[in-house]
């Protein structure tokens, strides 16, 4: 696996992963700076931009702390004991300041980087150089327990960009500015949203085989056999529907913020295959937490 290089954290992450994490962090503070106003409403939620930006920079040091390999239990796994979770944590801290909580953001992101970073120093000093090749990457195999189940700290990184651009979609949209999703930084949450898919799904009866494509990027499966959920590396064989979507709408759509029906009447989402009304199907799979 490629790394990435730089000198602002997160090297021991796949090329270009700590970057995009550290950029996204950077462009969610630019939005905040000047802010005004946080209890203007976030349109599609149920936060005003500071309760937003409060829950960004808290899931930040929760995410921090478990790269470090502590323990933080949040929630049941399921998304409404997360819901309950964020009502808790957000009633517990009080701070609604624009310039603080964007302070605080960048602080915790550079914590994680540090610590995804140290943690990889840690693994290859213990693991020492194989007899027969590189040293084995044990910070990346290391089991961490999220709030959306076990995951390794790469895919733990991807989550963390994936939750941060979803509420910095947010935050653009109650501040009325320009959001800082891109086709590169969708493609980096791949290996978290393919994780995730399984561990989302809402009770179903369906029987399916998926092909989604991502217009200039990945193309994997996803299977369905009565309603339970499978994510394969490519294509499956004979697939019944091909979904192709445009990197922004494929995130916008995984994470809630967009219908299937607006993403189509944009051209943003196209179907074809055996069945290619299932399309419509695959995102009312998942509940989004």
């Amino acid at each position: 696996m490629e790394r990435g290089t730089g000198t602002s954290g997160g090297d021991s992450l796949p090329e270009g992963l700590g970057g995009a994490i550290r950029e996204t962090a950077d462009a969610i503070a630019a939005l905040l700076d000047g802010a005004t106003d946080t209890t203007a409403p976030v349109p599609g939620l149920e936060w005003t931009v500071g309760e937003t930006a409060a829950h960004l920079a808290l899931a930040n040091g929760l995410m921090a702390d478990l790269a470090a390999g502590r323990e933080r239990p949040y929630g049941d796994g399921t998304p409404q004991g997360i819901a309950a979770a964020n009502a808790r944590s957000l009633a517990e801290f009080t701070e609604r300041g624009a310039g603080p909580l964007a302070a605080m953001l960048v602080e915790q992101t550079d914590t994680f980087l540090a610590a995804v970073d140290r943690a990889a120093a840690d693994a290859a000093a213990a693991d020492g150089p194989a007899v027969d090749g590189p040293a084995t990457d044990g910070a990346a195999r290391r089991t961490l327990v999220t709030p959306l189940g076990p995951m390794d700290q790469d895919v733990l990184a991807a989550y963390l960009l994936t939750h941060m651009l979803g509420h910095g979609y947010d935050l653009a949209r109650g501040l009325r500015r320009p959001h800082m999703i891109d086709e590169r930084r969708v493609g980096l949450c791949l290996p978290f949203l393919k994780t995730a898919m399984p561990r989302i799904a809402v009770a179903s009866t369906l029987t399916a085989r998926y092909t989604l494509r991502i217009r200039g990027g990945a193309a994997f499966g996803v299977t369905f056999t009565d309603g339970a959920v499978e994510v394969l590396p490519g294509p499956p064989e004979r697939s019944d529907c091909t979904i192709l979507t445009e990197p922004v709408a494929f995130l916008l759509i995984a994470l809630g913020r967009l219908g299937p029906w607006q993403a189509m009447g944009r051209g943003a989402v196209l179907a074809w295959g055996r069945k290619p009304w299932l399309a419509l199907r695959f995102p009312l799979q998942f509940e989004a937490p």
